[in-house]
Parts: C-alpha cells; sequence; structure tokens
C-alpha cells in the first residue's frame, strides 16, 4: 500500500510528472541502452523502440499505476499488473532487472525534473516504482512456477507453414528436444524468438490459435507486418525444418470455465485467441451459447476463415456475423456495430483487435449493459489504453 507520507507528494506532483514522462522515458531507454546493450538483444523490441510505442508504454503504465494508488491507496491494481506480468514472463524478465530499469530510471527522473525535484519527492516516487516491481516480481515468480519447466526458452521445430489470408501464415511447430511442454488455456500466447539479418535476437508474442492443450505441438498464426522486424523474417526465412525459440504459454486472457452465453468479437489477425477458445469448444462437445463477430476487409483477407467457420458449424447454438468492408452477399458491409444484435446480459466477452476496434466495441457493450468486469481484451505490443483501462 502507498504510504500516508507518500500519497499526498504523489497526488501533488502527478500532473507534473505526467507531462514530463515523454522526456524521461527516451532519456531512460538511452542511459539503459547504452550500459546494457544486451538489453536489446531477445528482450527489448528495437522496432518499438524506434517507433517510440514502448516509451509510450512505459509512460502510461507508470501513470496508470500511480493514479490507481492514489486513488486507492491500499489497494494494488491487480488486473492491470497480471496482464503486464504475464507479458514480462513471456519475454523472460528476471527479478534482478528491475534494479536495473530503476537505476536508469531514476536518473533519468532526476535530470528531466532537476528543476522542481526534492529527495521527498524522489522517495515518493520511488515507492511508486517497488510497490509496482515489488508486486510484478511476486506474480511473475508465481507464473514461471506453474509451468511444467524451469526453462524461459525451449527450441521448436518448425513442421507445416501454411498461407491463411492475405499476407498471414500458420505455423505449426514440434519440440526439438524432451524438455516438457506446459498445457495451454484457450486463448493464451506465446513468445517466438528469431534472428533478424543482422545478428539481433527479437521476439513477438503470437496466439496459439489452435490445438491449445496438446503438448506435442504448437500453432500460432501471424499476419506480416512491414513496419515490424520479426514477422517479416517469418514469412520470409523461416521454414519447415527450422528450429525456433518459443516461450512457455501464456496470458491471462482466457476461455472461462463456465457454462454460460460467450461472445467473440474480433477483427482481422484479432482472430487468432478467439479461433483458440472456438476449436477449444468445438472439441469438447460443449453446450453453451456461442456469438461470433468478427469484421474484416474482405473474405479472403480472414486468416483463420475456414477453422472457424467450421468450428460454429460443429457447436449446437454457435452463430457467426461478418462485417467486411467490401460487400459481399449475406454480410454486413462496413464496420463492426452492437446495434441491435441480440447479447445476452449474463455474456462473457472477448475483445480482440486493432485498438480502435477494442475501444469501440467495448463501449458499445457496455452502452448495451454488459458488465465491464465480463468484458476481456487481449493487447499485443506496447499500448498506453491497456494501463488506463486497467487501472
Amino acid at each position: 500500500m502507498l504510504s500516508d507520507k507518500s500519497r499526498p507528494l504523489i497526488e501533488a506532483t502527478l500532473p507534473l510528472v505526467g507531462s514530463r514522462l515523454g522526456a524521461i522515458t527516451p532519456n531512460f531507454y538511452r542511459r539503459m541502452f547504452a550500459a546494457h546493450p544486451e538489453l536489446l538483444n531477445g528482450l527489448f523490441s528495437r522496432a518499438n523502440q524506434n517507433n517510440g510505442e514502448q516509451q509510450k508504454a512505459l509512460a502510461g503504465s507508470i501513470a496508470g499505476f500511480a493514479s490507481a494508488l492514489v486513488a486507492n491507496p491500499d489497494l494494488i491494481p491487480e488486473q492491470m499488473l497480471s496482464r503486464i506480468a504475464h507479458k514480462h514472463t513471456s519475454l523472460g524478465i528476471t527479478e534482478d532487472q528491475y534494479q536495473i530499469v530503476y537505476k536508469y530510471l531514476f536518473e533519468a527522473i532526476a535530470e528531466e525534473l532537476a528543476d522542481v525535484i526534492t529527495a521527498e519527492i524522489a522517495e515518493a516516487w520511488s515507492e511508486v516504482y517497488w510497490l509496482m516491481a515489488n508486486a510484478l516480481v511476486k506474480i511473475e515468480k508465481g507464473l514461471y512456477a506453474a509451468q511444467a519447466n524451469d526453462k524461459l526458452w525451449m527450441p521448436w521445430t518448425v513442421v507445416e507453414k501454411l498461407p491463411a489470408g492475405t499476407d498471414c501464415m500458420t505455423f505449426v511447430l514440434e519440440p526439438a528436444d524432451d524438455t516438457p511442454a506446459t498445457v495451454a488455456r484457450p486463448g493464451q500466447f506465446v513468445s517466438v524468438k528469431v534472428a533478424l539479418p543482422d545478428g539481433l535476437l527479437q521476439c513477438r508474442q503470437y496466439s496459439l490459435s489452435s490445438d491449445v492443450e496438446s503438448t506435442t505441438r504448437r500453432v500460432f498464426t501471424t499476419k506480416r507486418d512491414d513496419g515490424g522486424e520479426v514477422s517479416p523474417v517469418l514469412h520470409r526465412n523461416v521454414q519447415v525444418g527450422d528450429v525456433v525459440e518459443l516461450s512457455n504459454p501464456y496470458g491471462d486472457v482466457t476461455l472461462d470455465d463456465g457454462d454460460g452465453p460467450v461472445v467473440f468479437a474480433t477483427a482481422g489477425i484479432g482472430c487468432t485467441p478467439s479461433a483458440s477458445a472456438l476449436r477449444h469448444l468445438a472439441s469438447t462437445g460443449a453446450d453453451r451459447e456461442v456469438m461470433v463477430l468478427h469484421a474484416e476487409k474482405n473474405l479472403d483477407a480472414w486468416a483463420l476463415r475456414e477453422q472457424m467457420t467450421s468450428d460454429v458449424e460443429t457447436i449446437d447454438g454457435a452463430r457467426l456475423q461478418l462485417w467486411l468492408e467490401e460487400p459481399a452477399e449475406g454480410f454486413h458491409k462496413g464496420f463492426m456495430t452492437l446495434e441491435g444484435l441480440d447479447i445476452p446480459a449474463d455474456a462473457s466477452m472477448y475483445v480482440c483487435g486493432p485498438l480502435p476496434f477494442m475501444k469501440a466495441i467495448r463501449s458499445q457493450a457496455i452502452d448495451a449493459g454488459i458488465p465491464a468486469a465480463k468484458i476481456h481484451y487481449e493487447v499485443f505490443g506496447p499500448d498506453l489504453w491497456l494501463a488506463g483501462a486497467a487501472s
């Protein structure tokens, strides 16, 4: 909990610190990577450093956590931290790295706020950092301990590489050694680590799109992001027979174990976690009311069209509605809307897609009477909204 001594200082300085985070976070990363260039090799995303998204994400997390503590000093924002912890563990973040981050972050804070910072203010913000860091370390230790092995990365062999919609590819992998594999949950993801042409190792998270319960197969589907660095390598360079490194499965946005109605609202490649949940429901003969809502540019772009439509047909009580930007007979035209849809009030809703899409659908769902606690969303990559919405 945030101490009585620090709370008024954080509350008073939060607007100022928030306004300066745009300068503090780039300063921090410059300092840290100058001292520890190895952290860019297989841990931090170079692409997200170059486009500024990682800096925005860190700023959003700090501001979001501090705001939550000011509002409820006796409570830790567990939902926000759980989401971050799952991303951290999928990248192999270790406890000692929090001390490295602290050193260079607070050097940057001291420099950027030299005109106003006092020892008392610095101490208060240090308390906020370690409350967040220690809470994350505790969660992450539990996530690591729950795995079937004590490895951060494991070798998996690509056994199939299949086209899946416009600019998308499905990869099927099998273990390359005898390391025990963890059984995943529908909706979880793995980090994939590859070597770039210049030799730098980089990682990205991809949802498992099928066979999540298998310990002898990992299946994920990717869309080529020409602004990124990992997916172009996967699509162009990685071939059947190659070995890549995968993390254990992580992610806290998973299909619940209940028997109530469930709604999947997805757009583009955001269909992958919902596809794994649908496959699970179909393969286990689940007796649930299922509504699948999906939006695409056109039918050919839908990466998992055959898998998802087949599973909808298999599940009794499942129904599908599709929105296409390029019209086709029998489908909605334009962008997805919940207006006019008969969505059960007690439904659990899972949303995944581009950020503007998720914001719009989440807002429409709340307006439709679905409690915020029953609306689950998955965000991949750095995102300022993650901290704000979760707090």
